[in-house]
C-alpha cells in the first residue's frame, strides 16, 4: 500500500508556472506507474499525464501536451508535474495516483492523494 500527499498548488496568473509535487510513503514507490489527474468545478475528473516506473516514458492529455511535464525521482519517492503557460481552464484540483498499468483511465489506479488546488486567474 502507498499513501500519496500532493503539494505545490496555489493561485497564479495566466501564462505563469507552477510545479506540483506528490510524495509517496513506503519503500515500493518505484514499482508503481504514477499519474496526475484533475477535476474542475462541476466537471468529471480527467487524465492529465502518466509516467512509467523508471521514468523513461510519459504520456499526456492533448489539452496539456507541450505545456506540462511529468517527472519522478524514485530516490525521493516523489513525482512532479511542471505546469507552464497556464490557462484559466487549467483551474482544478490536481491529484496524483499510483497504479500498475500504464494508462489514462482512473480505474487503472489503486491509490490516490487528496489533491491540491490550482487556480489560474485571467
Amino acid at each position: 500500500q502507498v499513501q500519496l500527499v500532493e503539494s505545490g498548488g496555489g493561485l497564479v496568473q495566466a501564462g505563469g508556472s507552477l510545479r506540483l509535487s506528490c510524495l509517496a510513503s513506503g519503500r515500493t514507490f518505484s514499482s508503481y506507474i504514477m499519474g496526475w489527474f484533475r477535476q474542475a468545478p462541476g466537471k468529471e475528473r480527467e487524465f492529465v499525464a502518466v509516467i512509467t516506473r523508471g521514468g523513461a516514458s510519459t504520456y499526456y492529455a492533448d489539452t496539456v501536451k507541450g505545456r506540462f511535464t511529468i517527472s519522478r525521482d524514485n530516490g525521493k519517492n516523489t513525482v512532479y508535474l511542471q505546469m507552464n503557460s497556464l490557462k484559466p481552464e487549467d483551474t482544478a484540483v490536481y491529484s496524483c495516483a499510483a497504479g500498475s498499468n500504464y494508462g489514462s483511465r482512473q480505474e487503472e489506479y489503486a491509490y490516490w492523494g487528496q489533491g491540491t488546488q490550482v487556480t489560474v486567474s485571467s
